[in-house]
């Protein structure tokens, strides 16, 4: 059996990296870094959405491309490796895939359309503080139609124009479309360890809220849409890991110490060895989540949770080393390296901790062998 992308697949990636590398260098994470005023590269967002990137696998009834998650997949491992300062993840991973799953057909025709053209930025609030999201954390309300409640941290909270938010009504959780740049809602921008993502406390005082799919099915729908989150989030840590790798293969190769280079001594060498191993490993299961995902396989909660933890231990394992391959250097201003240990941070935290995904992941398989 053939787990690797077919030709068509290939073709778009290298496509999809001379395309980054044109137009989304280390300088220009550093404009957004260094500017609190520009939260991320508007410019790049909107030469993406002209791509077609963020309509890969919303159908072309809805103005996509309807090509895939497999195509998906391969375009977010580019969009890790080029570090791109974009809200792709929170637009694409999970707003345009939640509607995809549960929305109505008026929701699909209304939502999909302007996500596909760039025309809207979204934004997932399950958070409202430290802890696990859980049917005891939700404090949000909605009555009526109308949702109060405060959210933090959200991801791309500050620039976001549709958020998918998540409340109890009577009692039950479920998930709301809620238009952040209407009535009843403020916003309060965070300071985080990667600025280049933007995150915001978000406080809904009666804004005008939409259901997303059936009443109390709150938390079952949140889990699919992390699910489907999680490999694609993991091709984008796979992408920056390898990243990670590369530059610092490329320092021990050209940086001498008493005469050799680095590359040359045992303790560099197993260290790069460490971080091609966990870069295999993350691999091997993000393409596995990769098939689940495209096929709708019941493996899917099984596959995500183990790509999202390897992922995650890829990512921060390789951001880590190549700033201590670097040595003394490595940890400086005007050296990239520390701009891809911020976002394996940030990764690492998007769409819950790796703790969680593991204890997701035993409770996935305990059921699975109790059946």
């Amino acid at each position: 059996m053939n787990f690797d992308f077919s030709d068509d697949q290939k073709f778009l990636k290298a496509e999809a990296r001379k395309f980054l590398e044109a137009n989304s260098p280390t300088t220009r994470v550093r404009t957004v870094l260094n500017d609190d005023a520009t939260p991320h590269d508007a410019a790049l967002w909107k030469a993406v959405g002209e791509q077609g990137w963020l309509g890969a696998a919303i159908p072309e009834a809805y103005g996509g491309l309807g090509l895939g998650h497999l195509e998906l997949c391969v375009i977010a491992e580019e969009l890790g490796r080029s570090l791109a300062p974009i809200p792709f993840a929170s637009t694409v991973y999970f707003l345009a895939e939640s509607v995809m799953l549960a929305g109505d057909e008026a929701q699909k025709a209304d939502i999909l359309p302007r996500i596909a053209a760039g025309e809207v930025i979204g934004a997932l609030a399950t958070s409202e503080g430290p802890g696990v999201v859980g049917p005891a954390t939700v404090g949000a309300t909605v009555s009526g139609g109308w949702l109060s409640g405060v959210k933090l941290p959200v991801t791309d909270g500050g620039i976001a124009d549709l958020a998918l938010v998540l409340a109890k009504e009577n009692g039950q959780a479920g998930l709301y479309l809620v238009d952040l740049n209407g009535a009843g809602v403020s916003r309060e921008t965070l300071t985080t360890l990667d600025p280049t993502r933007d995150a915001a406390k978000l406080t809904f005082k009666d804004a005008p809220a939409q259901r997303l799919g059936a009443a109390g099915e709150g938390f079952p729908l949140l889990e699919q849409v992390l699910d489907r989150a999680a490999v694609l989030l993991a091709f984008e840590q796979c992408g920056g890991a390898d990243r990670a790798l590369e530059m610092a293969r490329d320092y021990a190769l050209e940086r001498y110490a008493f005469g050799r280079v680095i590359g040359s001594y045992q303790a560099i060498k197993h260290k790069l060895a460490d971080m091609y191993i966990k870069n295999q490993v993350a691999r091997s299961n993000a393409y596995y989540g990769a098939w689940a995902l495209n096929t709708s396989a019941p493996e899917l909660p099984v596959a995500a949770s183990a790509a999202r933890i390897a992922a995650c231990e890829a990512y921060w394992y390789a951001a880590k080393e190549n700033i201590e391959t670097h040595g003394g250097i490595g940890f400086t201003w005007e050296m990239d390296c520390h701009l891809y240990y911020r976002r394996s941070r940030q990764l690492a935290l998007v769409a819950g901790a790796p703790r969680v995904w593991k204890e997701r992941l035993v409770s996935h398989l305990e059921r699975r062998n109790a059946a």
